[in-house]
């Protein structure tokens, strides 16, 4: 049977997720059910099947994590009124927790991948399946299909790039832009219509390790990555993809984002966090602990954010978790690229107009310290946290942390989640995919090494399950208007079953880490069911130019499978 329990106490709402309360409020037929709680000295025999009872304590606060009681520990769980036959209620861990899925094998290790507008993903190593070393002008591919859980693999050498280290984003027509890496000057981009490989334009600057990002005016903005190209000042510059040209912009200087590593420039302007905003404005929240913007338009500018933290954070996390209200959440990382402990410190950071100073928020921390974990948001808004390890071995499974967590908005807290069967740390990635569901894969790329993983595994969240752990039922989306659209569009969107809330949730891309592209908005529906209309944000710094997943979430809070959509650029 089940092995959950959720605990309402004197009438306060207390659980580990929104399901639950509803579950127990449906089951007890009560909006402010009284739960009584009772420890005794031997498990009822309704409860011999339970093999992990979690006890969930307001201590006066709206909400609190959950423990783990100790092993044999006893409950009852009666009503202060009792009615006849409702005397316990048992909630199945899937629907409080999630599942762990497939794990799907890949002829390379997947450092780098890229959720693609067909639906499927594209991922790639470096000139050799499980080893990286200097330039040799060609990489190895991977097209996965989660439908099918089908894995292809391709040779990519017509760009004459070794795409190892790169930085990556998608551009305004569903394309992976790819730069420098081992090919250090190098520009490719995967066209995924027609499943082919471009050369672009060579940066002016060569680079490794560095971050780009799309703009709101559909250019790619670049800064950082001395990793690869020597340790030169690795300043901003834009592509232009109508002029196929890459222009240099000595206005907007890497020195401001560096972090204190040890081992100088070499990391020091590594992986930074870049989020496109309004006005054409490049907000870098991290992972150095002074915070900038950066404006790309003619020889380009940049303007002091002020300190997000005390500390530097490489490796760490950021998500876009509500484009609307410009809000980020940053978590983890480490003072230095190597031979550093991580934190298990979390920041919201709050953007406001493009240019000014944002609002930081110091939030409850993780369960663990983690360097290089993923994260993703999710349809509801909440986010996944996945890998890492507590302290940076890179090719290394030692010190991995194998725990998931669930980070929640509404109330700033993490949660943990099922442990993961395989470690994921050093060029490990993880994306949304649209069927709601989160992959998780690679790590290593070490030769030899015992850290190699040339897999993935599928990561199922609670809402997908009724309390009994069966799979629940989805509602189905239909876009009525044609699937591209402004900014500022009215979508009309019909659907077989009542809709709470709509999300758009950018189709991302991941590497070292960094994801650039995701972010969610949230849409409120206007109309009735099954007819809605939904309006995209105006300004094109928040509803980003390129491919959306739109999902819709029921009122039990079930998310659709995604409609892929294009935001055109004004």
């Amino acid at each position: 049977m089940a092995s959950m329990l959720a605990l309402f106490h004197d009438g306060s709402w207390c659980g580990e997720v929104a399901g639950i309360i509803e579950i127990l409020a449906n089951y007890i037929g009560e909006k402010n059910p009284r739960l009584s709680l009772y420890r005794l000295t031997s498990l009822l025999t309704s409860l011999r099947a339970v093999t992990a009872i979690y006890l969930v304590v307001c201590s006066g606060l709206p909400f609190a994590a959950a423990r783990p009681l100790e092993e044999g520990s006893p409950l009852i769980l009666g009503l202060d009124a009792p009615r006849p036959g409702r005397t316990l209620l048992a909630v199945n861990p899937k629907a409080v927790k999630g599942q762990w899925g497939v794990t799907v094998k890949f002829p390379v290790v997947p450092v780098a991948v890229a959720m693609l507008p067909t639906g499927k993903m594209l991922a790639w190593s470096s000139y050799a399946k499980d080893r990286f070393d200097g330039d040799h002008g060609f990489t190895l591919t991977a097209i996965f299909d989660p439908k099918t859980r089908k894995v292809s693999q391709r040779k990519v050498t017509n760009t004459g790039h070794d795409m190892f280290c790169p930085g990556l984003s998608m551009d305004t027509k569903g394309r992976a832009v790819v730069t420098g890496g081992s090919s250090n000057s190098r520009t490719s981009i995967y066209e995924p219509f027609s499943n082919r490989w471009i050369a672009g334009p060579p940066m002016k600057i060569a680079r490794g390790y560095q971050s780009s990002t799309t703009l709101s005016d559909g250019r790619t903005f670049v800064i950082g990555g001395s990793w690869s190209g020597g340790n030169a000042n690795k300043d901003g510059e834009v592509l232009n993809v109508a002029a196929n040209s890459w222009k240099r912009l000595p206005g907007a200087p890497v020195k401001p984002m560096m972090t204190a590593d040890r081992e100088g420039q070499h990391h020091a302007d590594n992986h930074p966090w870049l989020f496109a905003w309004k006005g054409g404005w490049v907000f870098q929240a991290g992972p150095s602990k002074r915070m900038n913007w950066y404006l790309p338009n003619g020889n380009g500018a940049t303007r002091t954010a002020g300190p997000r933290s005390t500390l530097d954070a490489m490796n760490g996390n950021a998500v876009m978790y509500d484009a609307v209200s410009g809000s980020i959440l940053t978590l983890g990382g480490a003072q230095s690229y190597v031979q550093s402990p991580a934190t298990a410190q979390a920041f919201v950071v709050k953007l406001g107009a493009a240019g000014a100073t944002p609002t930081v928020t110091r939030v409850d921390s993780m369960a663990f310290p983690r360097v290089f974990s993923n994260s993703v948001v999710l349809p509801n808004g909440k986010v996944f946290v996945s890998g890492g390890q507590r302290f940076t071995h890179a090719f290394s499974d030692t010190d991995a942390v194998m725990t998931p967590e669930l980070w929640d908005p509404a109330t700033r807290r993490f949660t943990t989640l099922p442990n993961m069967k395989i470690p994921r740390n050093y060029h490990s990635v993880s994306l949304l995919l649209p069927d709601a569901t989160v992959f998780t894969g690679g790590g290593g790329l070490c030769g030899s090494c015992n850290g190699n993983h040339f897999d993935g595994q599928i990561y199922k969240p609670s809402y997908l399950y009724k309390s009994d752990g069966t799979a629940a039922l989805r509602p189905k989306l239909k876009l009525i208007n044609p699937s591209a659209s402004k900014p500022g569009a009215i979508l009309r969107v019909d659907s077989n079953m009542g809709i709470k809330q709509f999300a758009l949730i950018r189709l991302g891309s991941n590497t070292h880490s960094i994801n650039t592209d995701q972010r969610r908005i949230a849409l409120k529906p206007a109309g009735t069911f099954p007819h809605y209309r939904l309006t995209i944000p105006r300004d094109s710094g928040i509803a980003l130019p390129g491919y959306w997943m739109l999902f819709g979430i029921a009122g039990s809070g079930v998310p659709s499978q995604a409609l892929t959509f294009l935001i055109r650029l004004r």
